[in-house]
């Protein structure tokens, strides 16, 4: 057999964080693409969220074979998804860290891409690549995961112009099953704050001081299925319009507790933020939540109008909501 070729010397040192719970199903090939990698890992970090089935099985036989270090935990209860993101990134030992999902499939340039792109540009803290949206048996779909959360040209632009903070500032565009950071930022990411997934948290924060950068080519084939707990499927306009009903006062209070912890968060690491004006969008982006929060309470129509139309001609949709013309949703819906 030939050996795996090694990474080249001063290469950054690249840890794979696998989070799995009752993924036997579709485990082995994820895997398996990992050891097809054109640059393999330098390890894999492994930790299971208390499976009940042949999860941890299907773990240790491949850590029997595969061309890298394999570190396999089990935890002794089910800590949830962020919270095992939490603790298996914190156990990894590279210089990068590319977060990896129990059921997708990486191909075969994920690793040697998104190193590629932190190469380009050595400031940058985070990068993060499209997907592939396919069925259970990997069959393409027809659209891709870009398209599916709304990443469209106008964010992707932003994201080029090294202002990604507003960019997720609008919505949330990188899916940790794309995602690679740097090792270097865990104090400032860890611990996760309940109210956050762990990859949008990851997202915001790392943007708040560094560049980040993107892989428009698809790296991943993102699985979708029955029992995953996010998925990407295109959204028909009547799907969104039942979706944009059906966000109320509940969503909008996450999100302004949500921002509320970024921002203190960065508060106590202002010395590491690319520009103080960081603080102030975070401010704008709970201000602009909580007025959303007010209005979607207020049963007076001209009230509801007459705020949503203010916050619009002050460009808080703009500036902090996924699209301008969620101003109709809150003045109507």
């Amino acid at each position: 057999m030939t050996a795996p070729p090694a990474p080249p010397p001063t290469s950054p040192r690249v840890s794979v964080a696998l989070c799995t719970f009752d993924g036997a199903r579709f485990l082995e090939a994820q895997l398996e693409s990992l050891a097809a990698q054109s640059r393999l890992p330098d390890e894999l970090v492994a930790c299971d969220d208390h499976s009940r089935d042949g999860t941890v099985a299907v773990l240790e036989a491949f850590a029997r074979r595969a061309p890298f270090p394999v570190r396999i935990f089990v935890n002794d209860a089910t800590l949830g998804s962020t919270r095992n993101f939490e603790k298996a990134i914190g156990l990894c030992a590279g210089d990068l860290i590319a977060t990896c999902d129990q059921d997708d499939v990486w191909m075969p340039q994920k690793i040697a891409r998104t190193l590629d792109a932190f190469a380009e540009d050595p400031r940058r803290g985070l990068v993060f690549t499209d997907a592939e949206v396919v069925a259970e048996d990997l069959s393409p779909l027809g659209h891709r995961l870009w398209d599916a959360v709304g990443f469209g040209p106008r964010l992707r632009r932003l994201v080029r112009a090294d202002r990604a903070f507003e960019a997720l500032l609008r919505r949330w565009i990188v899916t940790g099953a794309t995602m690679t950071f740097r090792a270097e930022h865990r104090p400032l990411v860890l611990p996760v704050p309940p109210a956050w997934v762990h990859d949008a948290w990851i997202a915001v924060l790392v943007a708040a001081v560094s560049p980040l950068g993107l892989v428009a080519e698809p790296a991943v084939r993102y699985r979708q299925h029955g029992a995953q707990q996010l998925g990407a499927a295109r959204a028909s306009p009547l799907e969104m319009l039942r979706h944009a009903r059906e966000v109320g006062p509940d969503q909008f209070a996450l999100e302004v507790e949500r921002f509320r912890l970024a921002s203190d968060r960065l508060r106590g690491r202002r010395e590491a933020l690319r520009d103080p004006s960081i603080l102030r969008l975070v401010d704008g982006k709970v201000a602009h939540q909580e007025l959303r929060f007010a209005i979607s309470r207020n049963r007076s129509r001209p009230a509801r109008i007459a705020a949503s139309l203010g916050e619009l001609l002050r460009g808080g949709y703009s500036r902090y909501s996924a699209r301008t013309h969620y101003v109709l949703k809150d003045m109507f819906l």
